[in-house]
């Protein structure tokens, strides 16, 4: 898968949460605390919360990719669905029998759906992947979309987050813990070599592999450090090493704003959400001098940046307002604004730097609101100004719709959301690949919680460890685990 205001007082919660931005400057770990947010953050993170409580299937977990908009699941929103699920036990919203049945319920749809090579629409993957979207009821494969490496990986690290959360004694914890290893052996990574050491985008029994790798930086992180963390099938550390190889067209900036830079904005967060990136580097990070999380702090930066220089005046962006990732828009035209055609997209990967730029005016809350972690002190600004400037139409039952568009102010037909006269285009839907990253890292944020799990995970050490990453967290003993509940290592 795979972008003004004068300075103001901020609220006191917003100076006691500042205040303790240092610990994230992307070294060491810093210890678990309930870091202060102004109230709005917490309306903000029960509402994305409810998102997936409130919409997914009961029966078998499956999250729609969009609501209200009539959709299949996204495998990757139900990821994040399992990662907020015990992120609302800790909150208080539900029960934590409440979300173990819910866990369950997804897990033993997910051991159970049917996996095979059959085209069509008669099985739910295929070697452990899963494809992309599944229907909402059946679960089988939607229409003939791809078997996605990602978007199972997304799955299998929420998958992984409970397996280490539900930790008790009780039948139904068991039967948690056993059901992700299940899940998760089964996954046969070395397959999806289709050029080795490399691993592929993902597969169509109809036509075989798709014809491209994960190369370049992007959200394959993830992928990588599960399939060198599996105790089944794993790929081999020269996997890290050639997807590391490909770095070189994705560095910019210079001094201190040098990073790895990819367009939109999610790039720089999705691996992020489970992994605790602050204080480890690869061999690659430890030749540049900073870590994974301190470049997606100035991934975050770079925004924020570009919105101020605004090079298309695009109505509302500054300092405060900001955030381009992939997301919905308005329509798939070209039209006149400012005097400069401008092209105009549904749902696409906006962003801004590497490898290919985009951008249409059409803002996502999800790019600032889930890059918390990494520069809190210009995102919590952003989130509220939005909030208060285009709260009225942008935020609703579930927190913020997934996409607005303040320049977009033409009085023609849209292909979804809808125009305000006056005020510009607003998406009608939330995206559950949108919604998870904002409460995972608003919890992350406020006390480590999905990256303290996740630290404790044999699987994410043994991957990261695989992968030559050094120092930080690593450094501390790894915590046994049960060997027939946790994925033990060959």
């Amino acid at each position: 898968m795979t972008v003004f205001f004068k300075p103001r007082v901020l609220h006191t919660a917003v100076a006691l949460a500042l205040a303790g931005s240092a610990l994230f400057a992307g070294a060491g770990v810093a210890q678990a605390r309930d870091v202060a947010l102004p109230p709005m953050f917490d309306d903000l993170q029960r509402r994305t919360f409810d998102f997936f409580w409130e919409t997914a299937n009961p029966a078998n977990g499956l999250v729609p990719d969009r609501h209200p908009t009539p959709s299949f699941s996204s495998v990757a929103a139900v990821g994040f669905g399992l990662t907020a699920y015990p992120i609302g036990v800790e909150r208080g919203y539900v029960t934590r029998q409440q979300a173990r049945d819910r866990v369950l319920a997804t897990l033993r749809f997910f051991r159970n759906a049917p996996q095979g090579d059959a085209k069509g629409t008669s099985t739910s993957g295929y070697k452990g992947f899963f494809y992309h979207f599944l229907d909402m009821k059946t679960g089988l494969r939607h229409d003939k979309v791809e078997l996605s490496t990602v978007d199972t990986a997304l799955l299998l690290a929420g998958a992984l987050f409970c397996q280490s959360y539900f930790d008790g004694d009780d039948p139904a914890e068991k039967e948690i813990r056993k059901l992700v290893s299940e899940i998760y052996e089964r996954v046969d990574w070395t397959w999806a070599q289709a050029r080795k050491p490399s691993i592929a985008l993902g597969w169509h029994p109809e036509s075989g592999f798709i014809p491209y790798d994960w190369k370049g930086y992007n959200e394959a992180m993830l992928v990588y450090v599960l399939a060198l963390g599996s105790p089944t099938h794993p790929v081999q550390p020269d996997a890290w090493k050639a997807w590391t190889s490909t770095y070189a067209n994705s560095l910019e900036g210079k001094g201190d704003k040098e990073h790895l830079a990819y367009p939109s904005l999610f790039i720089h967060q999705y691996s992020h959400v489970w992994i605790d990136f602050r204080g480890i580097r690869d061999e690659y990070m430890g030749q540049r001098g900073y870590d994974y999380f301190e470049n997606s702090r100035r991934a975050t930066y770079a925004q924020q940046a570009y919105a101020i220089a605004n090079p298309l005046r695009c109505k509302g962006y500054g300092a405060n307002v900001w955030g381009i990732t992939a997301s919905d828009g308005p329509v798939d035209k070209t039209l006149d604004y400012g005097g400069i055609q401008l092209p105009f997209r549904t749902y696409t990967a906006r962003g801004i730097g590497g490898l290919k730029h985009y951008d249409d005016c059409t803002l996502a809350p999800t790019a600032a609101a889930s890059s918390l972690p990494f520069a809190p002190e210009i995102v919590v600004p952003a989130v509220l100004e939005m909030k208060k400037r285009y709260g009225d139409w942008i935020y609703g039952k579930y927190g913020f719709l997934d996409a607005f568009n303040p320049s977009f102010d033409y009085d023609i037909p849209v292909s979804q959301g809808r125009t305000i006269k006056g005020k510009g285009w607003v998406d009608n839907d939330y995206l559950g690949i949108d919604q998870g990253p904002i409460i995972a890292m608003t919890e992350n944020y406020r006390n480590d919680f999905v990256w303290r799990v996740m630290r404790d995970h044999p699987v994410i050490r043994r991957g990261l460890e695989r992968a030559g990453f050094t120092g930080g967290w690593l450094r501390q003993p790894e915590k046994v685990k049960p060997a027939a509940e946790m994925a033990p290592a060959q």
